[in-house]
């Protein structure tokens, strides 16, 4: 082997994927948030981690920018060069931004990436304004891009389909366990592909879209993200219910003392365990004995099988043949990073 082809290198992993694309995304995510009003500006500075309240800089925790990651291999995979997907990219982390700090909310969570959600670190009604301030950024940085129209009205989309599995989620907490008012699987799939689903197919299909993609690919790009965005939540469920706190940040069968409907737990409800199963999960303080029978009533399988058909699914319109082959390998990578925990 010659001293050339040794040097050549291999594809970047998922991890430097989500480096790359962070550092080609953040000087126009910055720019984007600049433009805002500053206490405002301040409020969505905090919600990504660059600064303390205040505005004193920081290094907190952010995100893993997903979204932003798969706008712009989006775009790649159109054929595109990577700037051009930078628009959707920063369209989306504002979006998500926004979801999160609205949830954060609703939810009542105090916390959010180990310290105080934004809502607690400068009350409730700043924190709604900011939300809808990043919402508004991100229609304006779309609208503003080579083919806006077309992006917009993609985005709009994917948040009339968020709003719907937002609403979903929270209406599933007041419905029982068991009987004829009982969440289903078929609409728990529903609930996760629209409100965790919809924006990661939504990013993928922005990138293609300001790529130039054709019609057939930026479809194929948004069904995946759907897909993959079921088979998140999904594991996202086995985790909250079995996972490790020190890697989750989640006490383990938290979700189970909210009385959460996650999907471990539809399943077993409809295994022959079901009566003793309702008995535990209407009784407080048997949270180690209901997981223990969950899984035990092949709950935590039916998730993890649920999730690998999903994932299943995003691998076979990855496939799509207008798509360009080495973006499209590293949407898989990131696909095997976020769905492939655990399965």
């Amino acid at each position: 082997m010659t001293a050339l082809s040794s040097a050549v290198q291999a594809p970047p992993s998922a991890a430097e994927v989500l480096d790359q694309c962070r550092e080609l995304v953040r000087p126009a995510l910055t720019e984007a948030v600049g433009r805002l009003h500053p206490w405002v500006a301040e409020m969505a500075a905090y919600s990504f981690g660059w600064c303390e309240v205040g505005g004193a800089p920081a290094a907190a925790p952010g995100g893993k920018g997903v979204r932003q990651a798969l706008a712009v291999l989006g775009a790649r995979a159109a054929g595109a060069d990577a700037r051009a997907g930078v628009p959707a990219a920063v369209a989306v982390e504002l979006v998500h931004a926004f979801s999160l700090l609205h949830d954060d909310i609703m939810d009542g969570d105090a916390t959010r990436r180990r310290r105080p959600a934004v809502w607690k670190a400068y009350g409730t009604g700043p924190a709604v304004l900011a939300g809808d301030a990043l919402f508004a950024l991100a229609v304006e940085t779309l609208a503003a891009a080579p083919g806006g129209p077309r992006a917009v009205r993609l985005l709009s989309a994917a948040l009339a389909d968020l709003v719907r599995g937002q609403a979903d989620d929270l209406l599933f907490a007041a419905r029982p366990f068991g009987g004829p008012e009982r969440v289903t699987p078929e609409e728990y799939r529903a609930m996760a592909e629209h409100k965790t689903g919809a924006l990661l197919g939504c990013a993928a299909a922005l990138g293609a879209a300001l790529g130039g993609a054709p019609e057939p690919a930026v479809a194929a790009l948004d069904r995946a993200g759907r897909h993959l965005g079921v088979a998140f939540q999904l594991v996202d469920d086995v985790l909250g219910l079995w996972g490790d706190p020190a890697v989750t940040g989640k006490p383990v069968g938290g979700d189970l003392r909210e009385r959460k409907k996650t999907f471990p737990v539809l399943a077993a409800l409809g295994s022959p365990r079901a009566r003793h199963l309702l008995a535990l999960l209407d009784s407080p303080g048997h949270v180690e004995e209901a997981s223990a029978l969950i899984e035990e009533a092949g709950g935590r399988a039916a998730a993890l099988a649920e999730a690998r058909a999903h994932t299943a699914a995003a691998r076979a319109l990855l496939a799509e043949p207008t798509l360009a082959a080495g973006p499209v390998d590293e949407l898989l990578g990131l696909l095997d990073l976020l769905a492939g925990r655990h399965l």
